[in-house]
């Protein structure tokens, strides 16, 4: 979860190695509501990097919207004696996040000093160690709801060093998943956590089997790019995962399917082009590029900035500042990005992506919501200049939003539809009198 700028430009070379006939630029799925999708702000997360937080800390993050945390669940924290476990700070945590009615996704990771001098489990010993840690962990943790991610980023050597190894990965993967499937089966294993969407190692992963033991894959989808540039990436990430799963024997239709979800992904602050209101409005349109992407689960990375320095990007892709202040009803300072997440989740709470509308160009994002007879829309363009067009909405009169929250006022739809002025930062709209009224 470190390490942002290199991963930036490791996963622009992995997507040069997705072969060509798997390269869709315009897949026929993308944009359409699936079945597996949530209603926001069901499916929201943010990762963080503790097990004890600071007074008022979790209050925040649950203000914003957030129902999911993920967090390392270290292997050398929990197991300093061999078949020895002590899980007490995660307990800690758990209790903290349960008080919000927010669950956890823990992520089952590294190596251990008791096997293999620390190094990632790729022996045979330390692959099945690491499996009944796995297993005694998530026995312990039974009941409270929590998704169990098998490991992180594999496939960089960052984190599986001194290289990855897709066959490594694979035998620990699947002695955790063997493990889950004899002791715990109702419990949620997800994996690979890939560095960026890296479709030869996800490809390796299905053609091994172990989509047979997971509930949902996760990616990293890591873009200096604009994140709607995601939805291609997700559709042909479906279509594998269903021509594996067909290809082991098993029926698959349009509307169901092992999920995809988006366990870490964010944008810093200070990334050349980039600053916090940038950030928030990336937010904003990386979480409701997900949701129409059918993305159950989306994870932003991460909660707060890490540092001070600014020329670090690793430091700026908090949701809110360093600091910590004990003496303020808000403990820690909000970025414009916090504002973002909470609006986001706020305005479309409850609400289902129902379709993308075609108007304007290919640039151009109108995205409908729907509760019940209630529809809510969120309006951008990925083009640098704003511009106005029409949204073939019923007559009458829509209230505005901002991205951040501020009521931007209202407008009126005529015959034609609703005339209005796009950007790069989301504007949400409802509709609050008809135009006979």
């Amino acid at each position: 979860m470190k390490f942002r700028l290199v991963l930036f430009v490791l996963s622009f070379v992995l997507s040069l190695a997705i072969p060509a006939d798997r390269l869709v630029n315009n897949c026929s799925d993308a944009w359409i509501a699936a079945s597996n999708s949530q209603a926001l702000p069901a499916g929201l997360g943010v990762n963080i990097h503790f097990t004890d937080p600071q007074p008022g800390e979790i209050k925040m993050i649950a203000d914003a919207g957030f129902r999911w945390v993920r967090m390392d669940f270290k292997w050398d924290m929990t197991e300093k004696e061999r078949g020895r476990y002590d899980f007490t700070s995660y307990d800690r945590l758990i209790a903290a996040l349960e008080q919000r009615k927010i669950r956890a996704l823990f992520i089952l990771d590294y190596g251990n000093p008791l096997y293999d001098n620390g190094a990632p489990p790729r022996t045979k010993p330390s692959q099945q160690a690491f499996a009944r840690w796995a297993t005694a962990a998530a026995r312990h943790f039974a009941g409270h709801g929590v998704i169990w991610e098998i490991y992180n980023e594999p496939n960089i050597k960052i984190f599986w060093p001194p290289r990855p190894n897709v066959d490594e990965y694979v035998a620990l993967a699947l002695a955790v998943g063997r493990a889950f499937r004899a002791e715990l089966p109702n419990e949620k294993l997800i994996g690979p956590a890939t560095s960026g969407i890296d479709f030869p190692f996800l490809e390796s992963c299905f053609k091994a089997g172990l989509l047979e033991y997971w509930s949902a894959v996760s990616v990293h989808p890591y873009r200096q790019s604009d994140p709607e540039t995601a939805a291609n990436d997700y559709c042909q990430l479906r279509k594998l995962i269903a021509a594996y799963r067909t290809a082991r024997g098993e029926r698959v239709f349009a509307d169901e399917g092992i999920p995809i979800i988006s366990s870490e992904w964010g944008y810093s602050s200070v990334w050349r082009g980039m600053d916090e209101q940038k950030q928030s409005a990336l937010l904003a349109r990386e979480i409701l590029t997900n949701i129409a992407d059918g993305i159950p689960i989306s994870i932003w990375y991460d909660w707060r900035d890490d540092g001070l320095d600014a020329s670090d990007p690793e430091h700026h892709f908090g949701l809110v500042h360093n600091a910590y202040h004990q003496e303020r009803d808000q403990v820690y300072e909000p970025k414009a990005a916090y504002l973002a997440a909470k609006t986001v989740s706020a305005f479309f709470d409850e609400y289902e992506f129902e379709k993308r509308l075609l108007v304007g160009s290919s640039d151009d994002y109108v995205l409908i919501f729907r509760k019940g007879a209630d529809v809510r829309i969120a309006a951008w363009t990925t083009l640098l200049a704003p511009h106005r067009l029409t949204i073939p909405l019923a007559p009458g009169q829509y209230a505005m939003t901002s991205y951040n929250g501020q009521t931007v006022g209202s407008i009126t739809a005529g015959q034609t539809g609703l005339a209005i002025e796009i950007s790069p930062a989301p504007l949400y709209l409802t509709r609050v009198q008809h135009a006979d009224r």
